[in-house]
């Protein structure tokens, strides 16, 4: 394999063996069982890496037999269905695969889950010269929870809505890491909001506030540092909706609604993007076990952010920009308690089908 890789950087292919799926990608697995998360895993991150090969072979100008990307779809049995390019740079920011429902070469297991019809896939950012500049400005739109007003996210959704009104929200799936990650968490809280959830998978999204989970080592300092916070956004909240108090039943209605929807959310302890998503959930069930779940209630649906900004809390979703990114209620967390050697492998798509792989899986659920 190795002497194959070599062989296709002399000829001038310029693939890097992370982009090769006969080196890199999950061959072990011939067949999918569709009910086992680790297949389902293994495929949705693959499709986000066709979108990484994608891009790296638009920009290479691989064409032909000397593309890679197509390996990463085709091996499950997926077709090509649509290209998403941003408009600012041409650079190709996502996909929609679509399953070949009809095939006489490739297994499935007899009662496996239904696979999905499509899925849409983002890909995160790409520090090359020919897509870093967009790229590096939506990373800044996400700490700044602005990503909603990005017209790369604005043609997502629009690719998302027309897929759903297509085949309807049970046969699409998204799928995204980092970047992508942050992109199918808006829309999968959009169309959920819309009455139309979807199977969502999020690999390392970005959480947009301070990586307390990184930062700080003693748990005792994490919890004080969290319950303040927790205090001054509830106290906060209390005060602002019992002056606007015509709207708060609108506002539980569509927060139940988002806490009714549990993405797969995929995160590593060593990557400082993502890893505040576990000190999140775990504080959520601290403040409970000590009997402050009433403060924690009216905390998680709200911002401390959205107040400051003029949005009077966190749970009003039809407006986007009302709320941090990171808002979500509800999750079936997997974390990878495997040893990560540099940030590279810790924020890395590699990793989630790792057959190797060692993991926590806890389910949060929001209830009222």
């Amino acid at each position: 394999m190795e002497e194959e890789a070599g062989d296709m950087v002399k000829e001038g292919l310029m693939a890097s063996q992370r982009e090769i799926f006969s080196i890199s990608g999950p061959v072990h697995l011939t067949s999918i069982d569709w009910n086992n998360s680790y297949h389902r895993t293994s495929v949705a991150s693959c499709l986000v890496q066709a979108v990484y090969t994608l891009e790296r072979d638009r920009q290479q100008n691989r064409i032909g037999f000397k593309s890679q990307a197509n390996h990463w779809w085709e091996f499950f049995n997926f077709t090509l269905a649509e290209t998403l390019i941003d408009q600012s740079d041409g650079s190709i920011y996502g996909a929609v695969f679509e399953y070949k429902l009809f095939s006489y070469n490739y297994y499935i297991h007899p009662h496996s889950k239904t696979p999905p019809r499509h899925v849409i896939a983002f890909r995160g950012t790409i520090m090359k010269r020919h897509s870093r500049s967009c790229d590096l400005k939506l990373d800044l739109r996400c700490i700044r929870d602005s990503l909603q007003d990005s017209t790369r996210f604005m043609h997502a959704i629009e690719v998302v809505q027309t897929a759903v009104a297509k085949t309807g929200n049970a046969a699409v799936w998204l799928a995204g890491h980092s970047l992508g990650g942050a992109m199918a968490l808006l829309a999968g809280k959009i169309m959920t909001r819309s009455g139309f959830p979807l199977e969502c998978y999020l690999f390392n999204p970005p959480f947009s506030s301070i990586p307390i989970e990184k930062l700080l080592k003693s748990e005792k300092l994490k919890h004080g540092v969290r319950l303040a916070g927790s205090l001054v956004k509830a106290g906060v909240a209390m005060a602002v909706n019992g002056r606007h108090n015509h709207n708060k039943d609108q506002e539980d209605d569509t927060f139940m609604k988002l806490a009714s929807w549990i993405p797969y959310l995929y995160v590593n302890p060593s990557d400082p993007i993502c890893s505040e998503y576990i000190g999140y959930f775990k504080h959520r069930n601290k403040m409970f076990e000590i009997g402050a779940g009433k403060i924690e209630r009216v905390a998680t649906r709200n911002s401390l952010r959205s107040f400051l900004s003029g949005g009077g809390g966190g749970s009003k979703c039809s407006d986007a920009s009302s709320e941090p990114l990171h808002l979500l209620p509800s999750a079936y967390m997997t974390i990878n308690t495997s040893k990560s050697p540099d940030f590279k492998i810790a924020h890395g798509i590699h990793q989630w089908w790792d057959p190797m792989f060692h993991g926590e899986y806890v389910l949060y659920q929001f209830s009222q």
